[in-house]
């Protein structure tokens, strides 16, 4: 009988958790990306107002479920001086959401910068990366074809790797979708970063008091507090 009720509890409360980072420049639109994403995946969210989203300074966190697949995203701060701070969550991270912004010609090349050095790191070998082209909605924007012929010098170094470059509007919501169900069949068929099995409330917990600093483990606890409302 306990098997039977273990093995139900778990069908019904365990997830395949994948982590997902999403980098990029300041101001390149990712905590709207992340809103956006929550917004459309989780059931009743009320997320924050998209005009109201300011530059992120330290890192946004955030889940959603696809089916049996549980995408925790960790949205970190893109100034200068917290890129730095990107590779230490590369170990554990499953995949790599990149957001450009496509009406920012002048610091393209600091994005591609940035870029460059990621996909270069050892620790992220193998794991797919989706690139978007965001802020699509605005009619001076650089084309899909215009950013792939800025950041062409990197194909070389992409390696062995799922890699999409996709249009992308994280305030209206255009490729949202396509991009996080892309990146679900990248991360579920990549057999050289399982998915962690952990039981949801137990993992949450644990994240929530063992961060390195008062400032991420506050963070957690608010995460813990507003998943918890979920089930």
């Amino acid at each position: 009988m306990y098997t039977l009720l273990s093995g139900l509890y778990k069908y019904m409360f365990q997830r395949d958790e994948y982590c997902i980072l999403i980098l990029g420049l300041d101001n390149a639109g990712k905590t709207t990306f992340l809103e956006q994403t929550k917004t459309r995946f989780n059931k009743n969210y009320k997320g924050m107002s998209l005009s109201k989203i300011t530059t992120t300074v330290g890192l946004n966190i955030g889940t959603i479920d696809v089916g049996k697949t549980r995408l925790m995203f960790w949205d970190l701060g893109g100034q200068e001086e917290l890129q730095s701070l990107w590779d230490k969550y590369y170990a554990e991270s499953h995949g790599v959401i990149y957001v450009i912004d496509s009406t920012d010609e002048e610091r393209l090349s600091e994005s591609k910068r940035a870029f460059e050095k990621m996909i270069t790191s050892e620790a992220l070998e193998g794991v797919p990366i989706l690139v978007l082209a965001n802020k699509q909605d605005v009619e001076t924007c650089l084309s899909i074809p215009d950013i792939k012929t800025a950041f062409s010098d990197c194909i070389n170094k992409i390696g062995k790797r799922d890699c999409l470059t996709q249009a992308c509007s994280a305030l209206t919501g255009k490729g949202v979708n396509e991009g996080i169900e892309w990146m679900v069949k990248c991360v579920v068929r990549n057999i050289h970063r399982p998915p962690r099995k952990k039981d949801i409330t137990l993992n949450l917990i644990t994240r929530a008091f063992t961060h390195d600093t008062p400032y991420l483990r506050s963070e957690c606890k608010l995460y813990f507090l507003m998943q918890a409302t979920r089930y």
